[in-house]
């Protein structure tokens, strides 16, 4: 081999997509500026993908991006969403002039089509100029099979984009189904070129990273996911002026109901494992609902989240007009419920967070309650799901704990902590690997020996 050769060998270990899209046909005149960047971006690469903040218009600049794919190839595209959003994606284009129609049975009776992930078996990919992926960060928590069809179905079709909000800074694993989906670096391949197993997971600060970089690996990951995505928590992240983007006060209260000390014990001491955390959510059960009851009924609407079937029983049963939107209603009745607390009808909305708190807009209230809980990121999207650019009132989280999980609500701050100076860490990797991107991505130069 000679050493040219071997040169195009090394340099051909970089990971990239590259470009294999077009110059945009059709600009849709409610861009914001910041807005027509990321789709200028997105169509001319070809297979894409925006972690975008919330409220940056993620939804405008998919449906314009689909609709510029079914200019250039004469196809309709899909767009796949949460059951919460499909409908949703439907009002937003005839706000900004564009036809799309949502299908429940995989019937194409527009350009754009939109359905909800679970639909995806009813339609034939070869239908399609191209997919674009809404809150895709679903499917690194669904289950294999699904994320195994939907990257199946999205390797026979030309043009891919997956849009969602800022990923998890705690959880890589989204970055590599996302790679995977896009047809670059298999996540599997991605774990095995960048990181190592960790062998701390199981400490207490590492509880749940299953992995860490190779050494010297972290820049180099950067620039090649920069080559596939792009990241921005406000406009000014691309330097683009922030006007109108900017976030009002976020209100976070807490809540602190009373316990009885448990059976054996003289004082009430924190829950120190899961089947005491049960045990302490149980014996407060009544209390923290009547707590959440209380203090969202001093709003004219709001949500109140819970994470198990009898708090959303008894906080329905609490709060006039409330309404439960429960994992068992059909779809076509979940869909409904979303419809009516969106337009007012419904006042107050008893909810989980794995059944709403991806993609929906709910900017027309203010308010919500949530029982103190252990994952960080369910809290986070559900927090998002008002907080978000385009609100216009200080929005007020009524965290709801008790002096028994007190323990629960120094782990979940911990984690919020710790993910936003990881978050700042991982912006600070992509704004560098972005800027270097925006002037046409270049593979890394490898350090060659000296001899060669």
């Amino acid at each position: 081999m000679s050493l040219e050769e071997y040169r195009e060998f090394v340099l051909a270990k970089e990971h990239s997509l590259g470009e294999g899209g077009f110059d945009r046909l059709y600009q849709n005149p409610f861009e914001k500026d910041f807005q027509t960047h990321l789709i200028d971006m997105t169509v001319r690469k070809g297979r894409f993908s925006v972690f975008a903040d919330c409220g940056l218009g993620k939804t405008l600049q998919q449906l314009v991006w689909a609709q510029n794919v079914h200019l250039k190839t004469g196809k309709p595209v899909l767009i796949l969403a949460p059951l919460s959003v499909a409908s949703q994606t439907v009002s937003e284009a005839e706000k900004f002039g564009l036809e799309a129609v949502r299908s429940k049975d995989g019937t194409i009776k527009a350009p754009i089509v939109t359905a909800n992930y679970e639909r995806l078996h009813y339609f034939n990919p070869d239908d399609f100029g191209g997919v674009a992926c809404d809150e895709s960060s679903i499917l690194k928590n669904d289950k294999g099979a699904t994320r195994n069809a939907l990257t199946q179905f999205l390797a026979r079709v030309p043009y891919r984009t997956m849009f969602t909000a800022t990923p998890s800074p705690n959880d890589y694993t989204e970055l590599g189904t996302t790679s995977e989906a896009l047809g670059g670096l298999p996540f599997m391949d991605m774990l095995e070129a960048f990181f190592v197993s960790n062998d701390n997971s199981m400490h207490p600060d590492h509880m749940g990273e299953a992995w860490r970089f190779k050494p010297h690996a972290e820049p180099h990951f950067w620039k090649w996911v920069a080559s596939w995505a792009i990241m921005i928590r406000k406009p000014s992240d691309l330097g683009f002026c922030n006007e109108g983007f900017d976030l009002p006060p976020l209100h976070e209260i807490r809540h602190t109901v009373d316990s009885e000390p448990r059976q054996g014990d003289m004082f009430v001491m924190p829950a120190r494992n899961l089947p005491e955390v049960r045990e302490e959510r149980k014996a407060t059960l009544r209390a923290r609902c009547e707590a959440a009851a209380q203090l969202i009924q001093q709003h004219e609407a709001g949500v109140m989240w819970c994470q198990f079937n009898a708090e959303a029983d008894l906080l329905t049963k609490l709060v006039p007009g409330a309404v439960n939107l429960s994992g068992a209603d059909k779809d076509d009745v979940k869909e409904e419920k979303f419809e009516a607390f969106r337009n007012g009808q419904i006042k107050y909305l008893v909810t989980k967070p794995q059944i709403a708190a991806m993609g929906v807009n709910w900017q027309h209230c203010n308010a919500f309650t949530y029982f103190v809980d252990y994952s960080y990121e369910q809290k986070y999207q559900a927090v998002r799901r008002m907080w978000r650019y385009g609100q216009t009132r200080p929005v007020h989280c009524y965290n709801i704990g008790t002096t028994g999980l007190a323990g629960v609500t120094r782990n979940v701050t911990r984690k919020a902590e710790k993910a936003e100076r990881m978050f700042d860490q991982m912006m600070a990797h992509m704004m560098d690997a972005q800027s270097r991107a925006a002037k046409g991505y270049q593979p890394l130069n490898p350090t060659f020996p000296a001899w060669m």
